[in-house]
């Protein structure tokens, strides 16, 4: 039953949006240069390990993030234009090559920290899942990360070969069509969550 209900809550329209929205934070193919200095100091990324810890800690962010919501008595709508902002401030960096959230991340090993958290399952993604959970059905989000962490997967385990395929160019372009997309969301986040509040 459960099974039948998802398949027919499966939306092609929600699964690329969710997909776009989270590939734009996630911004893996951004952090090539980073993993690219990681591995130039001998801190080793585990694209697996990367991938699995990310997607489990991003899973159950989803479906334990509402339930930490609850008892701090705020609704999802609330978050959902909260996290629509965040967005909206992550757009910027992106767009405009500013620094708004300050990188603080402690020493450690490279696959958990830096590579886990904050570059792939940060703050941001947290908050934009709980945000799109206020907008799309389970099923169609779940598919967009399943998604994104195949794309992870693949960027990791083929850093050099991205990074030469794309140059610092393609790079560059990326980062800035992918933000435009992100500001463009991250209105439309705001602007209906707000709508349902007020």
């Amino acid at each position: 039953m459960h099974y039948e209900l998802c398949i027919r809550q499966m939306n092609f329209t929600q699964i690329l949006s969710s997909a776009l929205v989270l590939l734009s934070i996630i911004d893996i193919v951004g952090s090539v240069p980073i993993i690219m200095d990681l591995r130039s100091k001998g801190r080793e990324v585990n694209a697996w390990k990367a991938t699995i810890y990310s997607a489990i800690l991003m899973v159950g962010f989803y479906y334990g993030g509402y339930w930490i919501l609850e008892i701090f008595n705020c609704n999802i709508q609330s978050f959902a234009a909260a996290g629509g902002f965040l967005m909206f401030l992550m757009a910027l960096e992106m767009i405009l090559d500013v620094e708004i959230f300050k990188n603080n991340t402690p020493g450690g090993g490279a696959t958990l920290v830096p590579m886990v958290f904050p570059l792939i399952a940060g703050a941001g993604v947290l908050t934009t899942l709980i945000s799109l959970k206020a907008m799309y059905a389970d099923v169609n989000i779940l598919i967009g990360l399943a998604i994104n962490m195949i794309w992870v997967f693949i960027v990791i385990k083929a850093t050099d070969k991205v990074k030469n395929l794309l140059g610092e160019g393609g790079i560059f372009f990326l980062r800035k069509f992918f933000g435009i997309i992100l500001l463009a969301m991250s209105v439309k986040m705001m602007s209906e969550n707000l709508a349902k509040l007020f």
